[in-house]
């Protein structure tokens, strides 16, 4: 997925090493390597390694005579044991002959993945989750990204009360950032960049800033989007309002480990790392890669340590949609965040010379155009690139441009530069009716698929096509939520037995903070400077799910990130504000959304803060799934530590038992009977003497079968299991997945409801 400017650029005890780089240099690269603490020669860890890094130069004297040395640059203390260096593969070959040596991964460059919503979500001053006592609490929000503006509105501490004193960060200091830049609100920052320059080379402090400083503008918008203080905001007079960050008085830390060719993974790690020490209370990444086995995911490995330390993790699932697998950060112990649409949209109504009329989105603000010549090239002219299109051609038109190869911002770029008036920008089929609002440098509106192949027979009926652009504005009250296009998808690929992702929340043209120095487009060419502005991405949603999980740790202070998780997830709803399930807009005729795109459905911060039961899961839990997978003990210390061993009984476990708030059944092909019996445990905690009762909507294909189907509580903290027996009927197989709702039900006060799905592998 394209933002409006292309904005990802696609945006433990552990040391790292670098070295300046040579021509030696380019056969060596980043490896993150993996050592067992237990066979520690030394009373202290620091000298374990110095030995270690000692015992690799004895080595490389000896053997490796093409490579140069390792340099030591980072000290990790708490994801993992072991550390990263710059080697080549000849060093890491003599690595593993060390006594302690557990595995070596390469690094990797990973890419980053809003005044309404806070409204939209159902918060409220003063009631409920944004209650007075409530957001007096002091609760730590890490935001691992590409850094922040700290001068901007959005985070003073006009009223704040002093730092916390278990706060153990820091507000470090570099290229135009001082500590001065903290404040009660803004209260550490920090900036990893060594993974990153030991892959792309040192950071041109012409483009970027050195520090935790933000040149992107990313890391400000998600920052802003989770935690961000109430301020007046609008861009260029759209979405007029008043801003706030989704819990607006919970402090904020940054983690800067995202920089302007994308986050390596080594950095990413060390700020996870960071942020645990810190003491931090939730962590936010709206950044991934393709989905990886546990075991190879240095975000998964992270966020494990993050919640054996009760520290609830949200990340973003990814912008690769609609394709089917896409989804990204699927461990079981991540919220995986997919994103939908609010019920505000930008409208600019395009009209055809035949009379049609489209509705698109455009955040121009400009005079309307009238009704002017039609262009739309071919090839590569179709697609707007630069140098496509020619001046005698498109000067004075409104020209035609085919989504794809180069950013939305970028093809109106190309178009003015060429002399063209306006433009139409158009969906491929695959893209379907995504309608995002861009900050164009021309009038301009994007049009769906519809739309696009309607404009393409007109453009063929007529030797004089011509079109008008009218601009409409901020429009509320659309239909929503919908799911967007580019939210990644499941089936989890890499665990058939997790639903991912696992909520939606607002992720479609948020507006939020913004640095001043960073045109709204990003375009060097755009010269406009604003303090909001609206993106686009699973990275706006992920930051608002962090906000949440915040408001939700200060009413239930005593539950586990897996109870946060578990509340959001069964009180989501999977209805938009006209009653009607929720659609897809990634087909252009009226599809429903499906678990695969929404997971539990949409987050309802209200009613999970009272969710009645709560699938509870404990860090021992998830070690236990992960025997299920079959992994060796070198894998599983990278989660529960040297040592480690799994119970006898996970011999006897599937990985579909863990105690998770959703139902995902595989089903096998070719056989005749297909049956899959799952167990889960709940914890009441709401009311005393209560009797759930369940509800059933099987899916398609499916006879599904719960014992017991009544539940009987009597006081909070209670535990009880159930078992429930997908079967598959005679016959029946659904392509592409078929889909259910289990529901524990208590009068109409609580509604506990888990997606299903189930897939033919």
């Amino acid at each position: 997925m394209e933002t409006a400017t292309m904005m990802c650029k696609t945006a433990m005890l552990m040391l790292i090493f670098i070295v300046t780089p040579s021509n030696a240099s380019m056969n060596m690269q980043t490896y993150i390597v993996h050592m067992d603490r237990t066979k520690m020669t030394t009373t202290t860890s620091d000298r374990w390694y110095e030995s270690v890094i000692e015992s690799v130069n004895e080595l490389f004297d000896q053997e490796d005579h093409e490579s140069e040395k390792p340099e030591l640059v980072h000290v990790y203390k708490t994801a993992i044991s072991g550390f990263a260096a710059k080697l080549s593969t000849k060093q890491v070959e003599s690595l593993k002959r060390l006594n302690g040596f557990i595995s070596a991964t390469p690094d990797e460059m990973l890419a980053l993945h809003t005044t309404h919503s806070p409204q939209f979500l159902g918060l409220e001053p003063g009631k409920g989750l944004w209650s007075g006592s409530n957001l007096e609490s002091d609760v730590i929000i890490g935001v691992v990204d590409s850094g922040i503006w700290p001068e901007h509105v959005s985070f003073n501490d006009i009223g704040m009360s002093p730092v916390p004193s278990k706060w153990k960060g820091e507000c470090e200091e570099g290229t135009k950032f001082s500590k001065s830049n903290c404040n009660k609100k803004l209260i550490g920052a920090r900036a990893f960049f060594e993974g990153y320059e030991a892959a792309v080379g040192k950071i041109n402090e012409t483009e970027d800033y050195r520090s935790a400083r933000d040149a992107e503008g990313h890391g400000t918008h998600t920052a802003s989007t989770a935690a961000g203080n109430l301020a007046h905001a609008s861009i260029f007079g759209l979405a007029k309002g008043l801003a706030g960050g989704v819990r607006y008085t919970t402090r904020i830390a940054v983690y800067k480990a995202c920089w302007s060719q994308g986050c390596a993974s080594s950095d990413i790690l060390a700020a996870i790392d960071q942020a645990i020490a810190d003491g931090v209370d939730v962590l936010s990444l709206s950044l991934g890669g393709s989905a990886k086995p546990y075991h190879s995911d240095l975000i998964a490995i992270g966020a494990f340590q993050a919640i054996k330390n009760g520290i609830s993790v949200s990340c973003s699932a990814g912008n690769s949609g609609p394709s089917s697998s896409t989804v990204s950060n699927t461990a079981p112990w991540i919220m995986t965040v997919g994103a939908s649409y609010l019920d505000r949209s930008f409208e600019a109504i395009v009209e055809l010379g035949d009379r049609q009329i489209f509705e698109g989105s455009s955040l121009y603000i400009g005079k309307a155009l009238k009704q002017l010549p039609l262009f739309y090239g071919d090839q590569r002219a179709a697609f707007c690139i630069d140098g496509s299109l020619k001046k005698n051609l498109v000067k004075g038109k409104i020209v035609i441009c085919q989504r794809g190869i180069t950013s939305r911002a970028e093809k109106g770029e190309v178009v003015k530069s060429a002399g063209g008036a306006g433009m139409l920008l158009i969906n491929s089929v695959n893209e379907g009716e995504e309608l995002f609002a861009d900050a164009h440098v021309l009038p301009a509106s994007a049009l769906g698929a519809i739309a696009g192949k309607a404009i393409k027979a007109y453009l063929n009926s007529t030797n004089k096509p011509t079109a008008s652009i009218t601009f409409k504005g901020t429009v509320y009250g659309k239909p929503a939520p919908l799911m967007a296009a580019f939210s990644s998808r499941g089936p989890n690929r890499v665990g058939l037995d997790l639903l991912k992702p696992d909520v939606t929340a607002p992720g479609m043209n948020i507006l939020a903070a913004w640095p001043p120095s960073t045109s709204p487009t990003q375009l060097k060419s755009d010269k406009r400077t604003v303090l909001f502005n609206i993106a686009s991405g699973t990275s706006m949603s992920c930051p608002h799910v962090s906000g949440l999980a915040a408001l939700l740790k200060s009413v239930h202070k005593d539950w586990s990130p897996a109870a946060i998780k578990s509340a959001l997830m069964t009180t989501a709803y999977v209805h938009d504000n006209l009653n009607r399930h929720i659609l897809d807009v990634a087909f252009s005729t009226p599809t429903n959304a499906t678990p695969f795109a929404y997971g539990s459905g949409h987050v309802d911060p209200q009613k999970a803060s009272d969710p009645g039961l709560i699938y509870d899961i404990t860090p021992q839990d998830y070690q236990n799934y992960l025997c299920t997978l079959n992994y060796s003990a070198s894998d599983m210390a990278l989660f529960a530590g040297d040592g480690f061993k799994c119970p006898k009984a996970s011999s006897t476990m599937e990985p579909g038992d863990l105690n998770y708030p959703t139902f995902a059944v595989n089903f096998k092909k070719n056989s005749k009977s297909n049956i899959v019996t799952l167990k889960r445990t709940v914890t009441h905690v709401g009311i005393p003497n209560v009797t759930y009762t369940v509800q059933m909507n099987e899916p398609d294909g499916v006879s599904v079968m719960v014992e017991p189907q009544v539940l009987r509580f009597k006081k909070p903290g209670e535990k009880l299991s159930y078992k429930v027996t997908f079967m598959q009927k005679k016959g029946f197989m659904v392509q592409g997945g078929s889909f259910g709702v289990l529901e524990w039900v208590y009068l109409n006060m609580y509604h506990v409801r888990s997606s299903i799905a189930v897939t033919w592998i």
